[in-house]
């Protein structure tokens, strides 16, 4: 079985940053910086989530009073 072993080159001018020799991405090997980011994404996530329940909750809403327009419709009618 062959191990692939991927040089990292340090970027100059950049304490935290290497290039990966196989891919040429560069890489940051700040952990902390990493947790952030993650954090970041995490938090943006749960914000799309509340905006998602918001449109929910309101199209339920709209679908209610359209109802219970209906309904009044319906008595004023009789």
């Amino acid at each position: 079985m062959a191990t692939l072993i991927h040089e990292r080159l340090k970027v100059d001018g950049h304490d935290n940053l290497v290039r990966d020799s196989h891919s040429n991405a560069i890489v940051n090997t700040n952990k902390t910086e990493y947790q952030l980011y993650m954090k970041r994404i995490r938090v943006r996530e749960e914000h799309g989530d509340h905006i998602r329940t918001a449109v929910k909750d309101i199209n339920n809403l709209k679908a209610e009073i359209r109802e219970i327009k209906n309904l009044l419709k319906e008595i004023v009618k009789n």
